[in-house]
């Protein structure tokens, strides 16, 4: 996400021809783009996207299920 938002940045500083970005060849002004899909790409082969948000889902599980414990009274256990 933050390869997108630099490349969003340096587009939109070339197109108005602002600072030092005015001056640099569009190819450097368009390779976060190409490295945000380098990247989705990698994450979505190897799984990590999916990983992270199994790792999001189980927290929020336990978080929960400590909450409705909690209001029980009985004791959680320490993870």
């Amino acid at each position: 996400m933050y390869l997108l938002l630099a490349g969003i940045g340096l587009l939109i500083w070339n197109f108005n021809r602002i600072g030092l970005v005015a001056d640099m060849s569009w190819w450097w002004v368009l390779s976060p783009f190409a490295l945000a899909v380098a990247w989705w790409t990698w994450a979505d082969m190897t799984g990590y996207t999916k990983r992270k948000a199994m790792e999001k889902m189980d927290l929020k599980k336990q978080d929960r299920i400590d909450k409705q414990r909690a209001a029980l009274g009985i004791r959680t256990r320490k993870r």
